[in-house]
């Protein structure tokens, strides 16, 4: 564990936040407080950082896949795991969107805090600049993770996906209605400067 390691606190959960790894801010809080998991559900997280949204779901889940560009956020996401008692029923792997998973690999949840702030470039030039790069429109990673989420979902299964106003959220719906899903706003929260950052959900209709 790195000397400079930072501790968080949500609900009963501990996460240690290295620094190479995206801190838990207000999205990661807002989606954590408005995660439901069914019981045994098999649950894919995408872009995990910590693992706080992996961790908090594997408490009810029969199993986690958790993934990330970040082959830090990998290496400590799996340690926050063992520190809040779900090693056992986690899985990590450390790849870019879908691309770790098998083909035709299905969850019965997906969950993505995405990178959705406008940038002019398209990549990091470090691995923790991947959780906030979103490209010019904010969207260069939402619609790679868009194109790929039906592929991976079961028939009923959700996503739940976090982004931003800024981001354009009415394009987001539009492309999860045409992917075969029925999409819709759950939770939002306002921050400063005219954003908002949203928590869509969408479930996964027969093809």
């Amino acid at each position: 564990m790195p000397l400079s390691t930072k501790r968080v606190f949500f609900s009963s959960y501990v996460f240690d936040i290295w620094p190479s790894v995206y801190e838990p801010a207000e999205d990661s809080f807002l989606f954590a407080e408005n995660l439901t998991v069914r019981e045994g559900e098999k649950v894919l997280d995408v872009g995990t950082g910590c693992g706080i949204l992996g961790i908090i779901a594997a408490k009810t889940a029969s199993m986690v896949v958790a993934t990330d560009i970040n082959p830090e956020a990998v290496r400590c996401a799996k340690e926050n795991a063992k520190l809040n008692g779900v090693a056992d029923k986690m899985f990590f792997v450390q790849g870019d969107l879908f691309t770790p998973l098998k083909t035709g690999e299905k969850f019965d949840l997906i969950l993505f805090n995405a990178p959705y702030l406008p940038t002019e470039s398209f990549e990091g030039e470090t691995f923790i600049e991947y959780a906030w790069v979103g490209g010019r429109s904010g969207r260069a990673v939402i619609d790679r993770f868009l194109k790929g989420a039906r592929e991976h979902t079961k028939v009923g299964g959700r996503v739940l996906l976090l982004q931003s106003t800024l981001a354009d959220v009415n394009r987001t719906l539009r492309i999860l209605e045409d992917k075969g899903f029925n999409a819709e706003i759950v939770a939002s929260l306002n921050l400063p400067f005219f954003e908002t950052i949203v928590l869509v959900e969408a479930k996964a209709r027969p093809l």
